[in-house]
């Protein structure tokens, strides 16, 4: 078996062809919003759902091409939420990945359009007849990710993100805010897997307690590259959260206590997986990987 930053990188270059193959630029004047599309959904990143999703799908013996259009399919809808957070009217920041922002490079209006081009793109995708023979199969995964997508999840997440712009939140509200505004994308990454694999439902159930776990790992250790990161290496502005004077992990815990909770999630979410014995080697050791990371 590869170990685990191995699979990371084969894995983002699959994954990356099948979004150049997706992202197919015109010739019209509507090709700048394909450009800006591809721009960002092109330009790297660490590609830790679009793995949860091939992960999980090998569980089951997923016909490799199934999970690779799934997981571009989730990989777009990140995208999409990375370029309006970034926008003037939520988060203003210039810098993402190591490079400008989609409304920096290009403008405003079709960073706005590349955003929801990328959301529309990834339900055509999932509902395509190519990604799984099953109309039943493509329909959960469309509710799921839906669900995970909307007010219920991203959407309403970012919104919480914006009111505590304003109210002081304790670490329960901090919690939830983070369980929908990044969390949810985690965990449907990881069901998208079992529902196309036809999983019963102990390992759906199994999945996601992982992928609540290593959600939750995940945006501490987010919290904590802000206040300890380096921005080169980050690929974004650190020490934002305190400026804004937002309530995060690292901020109500401390340094010490918020690292050390990140280390129980992430031996917690492991320990789910045992059911899945040696098959889930790389998805275990991605829960230690998400919280020693340093961008």
């Amino acid at each position: 078996m590869k170990d685990l930053k191995t699979a990371l990188g084969d894995n983002a270059k699959a994954v990356n062809r099948v979004l150049d193959d997706l992202l197919v630029m015109s010739g019209g004047p509507e090709s700048r919003v394909v450009e800006a599309m591809r721009y960002t959904a092109l330009s790297g990143g660490k590609r830790i759902r679009p793995f949860l999703v091939t992960a999980s799908a090998d569980l089951f013996n997923v016909n490799k091409t199934s999970a690779l259009r799934v997981a571009a399919a989730v990989e777009m809808i990140h995208c999409y939420s990375l370029i309006h957070d970034d926008l003037p009217a939520m988060d203003n920041d210039d810098l993402r990945r190591g490079q400008p922002t989609c409304h920096i490079q290009f403008d405003e209006a079709t960073a706005i359009l590349a955003g929801d081009a990328l959301l529309t793109k990834a339900f055509e995708v999932v509902a395509g007849e190519e990604t799984h023979d099953s109309s039943t199969v493509r329909a959960e995964l469309t509710l799921a990710l839906a669900k995970a997508s909307g007010e219920a999840g991203m959407v309403g997440g970012q919104m919480l993100d914006l009111v505590a712009e304003d109210h002081e939140l304790n670490m329960p509200e901090v919690t939830r805010l983070q369980r929908m505004k990044t969390g949810a994308l985690i965990a449907v990454s990881c069901e998208a897997g079992a529902i196309l694999g036809k999983a019963s439902k102990n390992a759906h159930h199994v999945l996601h307690a992982y992928a609540h776990d290593i959600g939750l790992a995940f945006q501490i250790a987010d919290d904590l590259l802000d206040v300890e990161g380096d921005e080169k290496e980050v690929g974004k502005k650190t020490g934002k959260d305190a400026a804004a004077g937002k309530a995060t992990f690292v901020s109500l815990l401390g340094v010490e206590r918020a690292r050390e909770q990140a280390q129980l999630l992430a031996d917690q979410a492991a320990s789910h997986l045992d059911i899945f014995e040696e098959k889930a080697k790389l998805l275990k050791d991605l829960a230690h990987y998400v919280v020693n990371r340093t961008a």
